[in-house]
């Protein structure tokens, strides 16, 4: 027989607004116990280093939590030009330095168009990515280098926000890029575009998907709130599981429609759309989880909700 999951049946999304320091999934246990949730994960590792927005998906919405990790998500970061180190960034040892002064802020905006686009990115030896089971990571800091594929990723905009000339200059730049995106290896492309090494010195998130900073609660705002009021008041700052897909089409059934669809069975909905996932709800009531428009026009259930009531 099967053990029963410890801890409260929460479900929604919390966006926290990660510090600087732990990992990701230290920063969702630490959630997850001020919660006293049963079950949560997180959707996009953040390096320890890294902070800002990190979604964290409570009980059924965990069944979404997908579209978050395949979500766009948008950065800050601080570029040092003429220094580099051998995680890419500056919690790593200095391997390369060069005199960078002769860089300036407009010979560094004409070289940042080329690196906007569809690309393929190598990923860094530092990164959370397996091979044979092994995280990278772990390879890179027993001094061993594997050969990594290629992987397709868009970068959508670069803008420097701000430089700061001399030896080591230092760009603040904010970037627009897809899933997967590397800006470790981004910065360390740019810095070799225009004849030096570079690192970068600080990273922060600030969006995923439909969600920004704006929007995040910080681990010591739950922890304060927790402490006056009990695990039971956090809950107050989850967003419904629906926030996670917005961007679908919304589907209202009748009740009757609703029932089947539960049981497993697709079901014909007049006026729905035509083709690809679609969420799915009874009435103008909760959302019932997501389906799929068959090619006959039904809609099938693909990942319902245990208790969508």
């Amino acid at each position: 027989m099967a053990s029963r999951r410890k801890g409260r049946p929460v479900s929604g999304v919390l966006l926290l607004d990660k510090p600087r320091g732990p990992s990701s999934n230290k920063a969702l246990q630490t959630v997850k116990r001020l919660f006293g949730a049963a079950k949560a994960g997180h959707t996009g590792n953040l390096d320890p280093m890294a902070s800002g927005v990190l979604p964290i998906c409570f009980g059924e919405a965990t069944k979404l939590s997908q579209y978050l990790l395949d979500a766009d998500k948008q950065y800050v970061t601080e570029l040092v030009l003429g220094q580099a180190t051998d995680t890419g960034d500056a919690e790593g040892s200095v391997v390369q330095e060069a005199d960078a002064s002769r860089v300036s802020r407009g010979c560094f905006e004409v070289v940042l168009p080329q690196f906007v686009g569809p690309q393929h990115q190598v990923p860094p030896m530092y990164s959370a990515i397996k091979v044979d089971g092994q995280p990278l990571y772990k390879l890179a800091r027993k001094g061993e280098e594997v050969e990594r594929k290629p992987r397709a990723i868009s970068i959508y905009s670069i803008r420097c926000l701000s430089f700061q000339p001399g030896s080591l200059p230092v760009a603040e730049l904010e970037i627009s890029c897809s899933k997967g995106t590397y800006i470790r290896t981004l910065a360390e492309d740019i810095a070799t575009s225009l004849g030096c090494p570079g690192h970068i010195k600080a990273l922060r998130r600030t969006q995923s998907g439909p969600f920004d900073l704006r929007a995040c609660v910080t681990i010591e705002s739950l922890n304060d709130q927790s402490s006056r009021e009990g695990p039971e008041s956090l809950d107050d700052f989850l967003l419904a599981p629906e926030s996670c897909v917005q961007h679908l089409p919304r589907v209202e059934l009748s009740s009757s429609a609703a029932f089947y669809l539960r049981q497993g069975q697709p079901v014909l909905v007049p006026n729905a759309p035509l083709s690809g996932m679609v969420r799915v709800a009874e009435g103008d009531g909760p959302m019932l989880g997501l389906g799929k428009v068959l090619d006959d026009g039904r809609i099938a259930p693909k990942r319902l909700f245990v208790d969508s009531h």
